[in-house]
């Protein structure tokens, strides 16, 4: 299965429920507070990926489900069922990159969720070897960012047999119940990876959300 970032852009997908917050009861008599609907989380736009040195950026709609383009590292069985949403990013080349978000019941179960993603993420190398003997992975970790509840920061190159090689990175963050997943890539390997601009686009994701 050769993983072609320039054939399906990595997406990952989320449907945000629109949670009603009910005041406290006042008085007796009193009439009770109206529902106040939380906002739904903010997406990146494409100025915000990190910059393609032969080409520009274009951003796609905010699409409901969850996208299959990722199913080769977290497994279309392996995540949870909530609603997520995604945005899908394109060059004119074959760079491309996805956000996906979704609201969790919780902050607990929003950090459950990012800790099982990031899990999936790091042993996503060895995953795709065993599912495939025509392709060698090799994952890395690229450390933690301090944005509201932290980040995540991960590389995974691969290899065919046929020659063809791509490079990803893929990210994982949270605000309170909100997770939100960037991934982004393109041909070449670890020195073709910009790890400085997406660290930054990861912060920029996870401090847009609200």
């Amino acid at each position: 299965m050769p993983l072609r970032t320039r054939a399906a852009a990595l997406s990952v997908v989320s449907v945000i429920t629109l949670a009603a917050v009910t005041s406290l009861t006042g008085p007796a008599g009193a009439a009770p507070a109206p529902k106040v609907k939380t906002a739904a989380p903010k997406f990146l736009a494409a100025s915000q990926l990190p910059p393609h040195p032969w080409s520009q950026w274009t951003a796609g709609p905010v699409t409901d489900g969850f996208p299959v383009e990722l199913a080769y590292c977290l497994g279309e069985d392996g995540i949870p069922a909530y609603d997520y949403r995604h945005r899908v990013f394109r060059t004119e080349l074959d760079a491309g990159a996805v956000q996906a978000t979704v609201v969790t019941g919780s902050a607990a179960k929003g950090k459950a969720l990012a800790a099982l993603i990031n899990k999936k993420i790091r042993s996503c190398a060895d995953r795709i070897e065993r599912s495939d003997p025509e392709i060698e992975a090799e994952g890395r970790y690229y450390g933690s960012l301090p944005v509201e509840e932290g980040a995540q920061v991960h590389g995974l190159h691969t290899r065919a047999s046929w020659g063809a090689t791509d490079i990803h990175l893929l990210s994982v963050g949270r605000d309170g119940r909100t997770v939100t997943l960037v991934s982004w890539g393109q041909m070449g390997d670890f020195g073709d990876a910009p790890v400085a601009a997406f660290k930054r686009t990861t912060t920029k994701a996870v401090d847009k959300l609200y």
